[in-house]
């Protein structure tokens, strides 16, 4: 297969949609990231880059707590809205019906609508162009009991949101199921 240069270039593929909360001057606030996922397992760690100029950023510093809540794909229009609407002019929370719920950290605010929401505390912060690269230990994770099967989180159950980055700037859902982890790949041992 003949493969054609282009230069760096943001060309992975899906990134996670999530919606960032923080309180910003008293209240909850929630934006839209894309960059972002697991950092590491032992103990739990996710990376996430936020732009440096959004509303949100302020509240986020090394000890900060902050909460990263996973939307199904039934939540596009939201996702949307809070990831081209500003905090500093618009109360999101009331724009899009969110209700906001706080667990452990109690000052992480959390998206009820969301089938997965982790309460996490920035652990590390390092800058890079226009994002800052947030590494945070995930504190405590709540799943929609209708997410989990045998008690564990099912993600077909959450329907989760990924985003394709440009040219198609679209939101789409994870497909069909191509195989088993750790077994197909045994037909080549």
């Amino acid at each position: 297969m003949k493969k054609v240069t282009q230069g760096p270039q943001t060309s992975f593929y899906p990134l996670p949609t999530m919606l960032i909360g923080a309180m910003v001057d008293g209240k909850p606030n929630f934006m839209t990231a894309v960059y972002g996922g697991l950092a590491n397992a032992k103990p739990p760690m996710l990376s996430v880059g936020i732009v440096r100029s959004r509303y949100t950023w302020g509240a986020i510093k090394i000890g900060a707590a902050f909460s990263v809540n996973i939307p199904s794909a039934a939540q596009a229009r939201e996702v949307d809205f809070c990831g081209m609407e500003s905090g500093s002019k618009t109360n999101k929370v009331e724009r899009c019906g969110f209700t906001v719920f706080y667990g452990d950290l109690k000052t992480a605010p959390l998206i009820e609508q969301c089938p997965v929401n982790l309460e996490c505390v920035a652990a590390h912060i390092m800058d890079f162009g226009v994002h800052s690269l947030v590494i945070a230990d995930i504190i405590q994770t709540h799943v929609s009991e209708d997410c989990l099967t045998d008690g564990a989180l099912d993600p077909m159950k959450v329907d989760p949101l990924v985003f394709l980055t440009a040219p198609a700037r679209k939101y789409v859902r994870i497909g069909a199921v191509v195989g088993d982890a750790f077994k197909m790949g045994k037909e080549l041992q």
